[in-house]
């Protein structure tokens, strides 16, 4: 991660369709809570003076034929957008270590409180893993630091997990045996430093003679993944691209991502037979100039699913503006921090306004937090990385503290289902929403209203409607 901007958009590749997996049947809609007796739909709702916190209403909501109420919000189903991947957080070698080293019961209830697809649980279906450290790790490591520039490692014969495998490896173990469908994708901060301009972990470039190494580098860890149980569905080059004030950093601009996905990435996945997506760019919304320029590349463009993004920077609909000019190209949101300690209403309402919302009606298949977990001290993270980052949890021994990502996420992901369509629905007022249909035919309406007051309104489908009212900057929920 990093606590710059950037987002992320991604598209279908066009190259190797044989190589693609057979599609995986999503889990069904067990998630789903049935609403209270007596009423069609539930309702689960967060007031930010926190009198509620993602919790099931006990009130009655049926469709009906009488006067609607205005604003009125209209959802419907004929007119459907993308489709859904899932939504969930970054599991950052920090988050690994401190959701690992919890008693083995707490661990285990926690990740099946984050990861299972029944009922009592939010049902997590999507994580954003970094390929060695990030900022939000103990420390700076790759996965071949023997070497220099004086004796590079040109064959990765010293190529190992390395660190990861003392707490991320074991703990994706785990969620996976909660959940065997869940998406990760995989995310560089770096390149071994010995494969840089400046020999140095942080900032500096990838050197041109590296290209080739560094392509197999990660073919090497999706190989080494796979061989322990974990299937990487997608990769990006480089996270943050044009950011070299971070701990690990590595600044890629547009035309050596370009060279590097078209003739080493792209070609070494394809003969090593890796079906792994590549999704370019990851970072901010002010410069979609740079996904664009590979996109226009028709060699390279074989090679890449879409594009992925972050909003430290920009606007979100700059994801429609991608979208517009390279529809077959898919978009991924996968990266926004919380700075602690925070500010619950503002943090909750922005963040789902511009990216529960505000990303998949701008075409996102995902929507992810930075980052799981955190320690009180917003550790472990490395020298000079990010000294502010709030974890979705805070946890200190065995406290565990649910933060505001937490109830961002859960508000998506335990109903909207990985398969799962966005459909049309209005903007009413002060009330920003967005509608979806469940791989098991469930509506899902997730509406906030900005204003301060109260507001009544009315949710419109087939005909007929319900009136409800949520509280001034509350979040709610609304499932049938």
């Amino acid at each position: 991660m990093i606590f710059l901007m950037g987002v992320v958009v991604v598209g279908m590749c066009s190259c190797n369709k044989k190589s693609n997996p057979a599609p995986v049947t999503p889990p069904p809609d067990t998630t789903v809570t049935p609403p209270p007796a007596g009423s069609q739909v539930a309702l689960w709702l967060t007031n930010t003076d926190k009198t509620a916190l993602f919790r099931l209403q006990n009130v009655t909501l049926n469709f009906g034929t009488g006067l609607a109420v205005e604003p009125v919000i209209t959802v419907d189903t004929t007119q459907t957008y993308q489709t859904i991947d899932g939504f969930g957080y970054a599991l950052t070698g920090g988050s690994a270590q401190l959701i690992y080293s919890l008693p083995t019961a707490q661990r285990q209830a926690l990740e099946q409180e984050l990861f299972a697809t029944d009922s009592t649980n939010i049902g997590v279906s999507y994580l954003r893993l970094t390929i060695g450290a990030s900022d939000m790790s103990a420390r700076v490591f790759s996965y071949d630091d023997n070497a220099s520039p004086s004796a590079p490692d040109t064959t990765l014969a010293n190529f190992d997990l390395s660190d990861d495998k003392t707490y991320l490896v074991p703990l994706l173990k785990e969620i996976l045996a909660v959940n065997p469908s869940i998406k990760l994708l995989g995310c560089p901060w770096s390149p071994p430093a010995w494969m840089k301009s400046n020999n140095s972990a942080s900032g500096g470039s990838l050197l041109p003679q590296y290209y080739a190494v560094y392509a197999q580098y990660f073919v090497k860890y999706i190989q080494a993944m796979k061989a322990a149980g974990i299937t990487i569905d997608a990769v990006t080059p480089q996270n943050e691209p044009l950011n070299a004030n971070n701990n690990p950093s590595n600044v890629m601009q547009d035309t050596a991502e370009n060279i590097f996905v078209r003739d080493y990435l792209g070609p070494a996945f394809h003969t090593a037979g890796i079906a792994t997506k590549i999704i370019v760019w990851d970072h901010n919304c002010d410069v979609p100039s740079y996904p664009e320029y590979i996109f226009s590349d028709p060699v390279a463009a074989q090679f890449v699913d879409g594009s992925a993004w972050h909003l430290y920077g920009g606007s979100i609909s700059a994801l429609s503006t991608v979208h517009d000019a390279f529809p077959s190209k898919n978009i991924y949101f996968t990266e926004q921090y919380v700075g602690g300690p925070g500010n619950f209403q503002g943090d909750l309402d922005w963040a789902v306004q511009n990216l529960i919302v505000g990303a998949t009606r701008n075409w996102s298949r995902n929507v992810l937090e930075w980052n799981m977990a955190a320690d009180a001290s917003y550790g472990p993270h490395t020298v000079g990385g990010c000294g502010n980052c709030q974890g979705a949890f805070t946890i200190n021994g065995t406290s565990v503290l649910r933060n505001t990502s937490y109830y961002i996420i859960a508000h998506a992901s335990k109903f909207v289902r990985p398969g799962s369509v966005r459909v049309a629905s209005n903007i009413a007022g002060t009330l920003q929403n967005v509608a979806f249909v469940t791989p098991g035919g469930k509506k899902v309406l997730i509406v906030l209203n900005t204003g301060s007051g109260a507001q009544t309104f009315t949710v419109q489908f087939n005909g007929k409607n319900f009136s409800t009212t949520l509280n001034g900057y509350a979040v709610g929920t609304y499932v049938w």
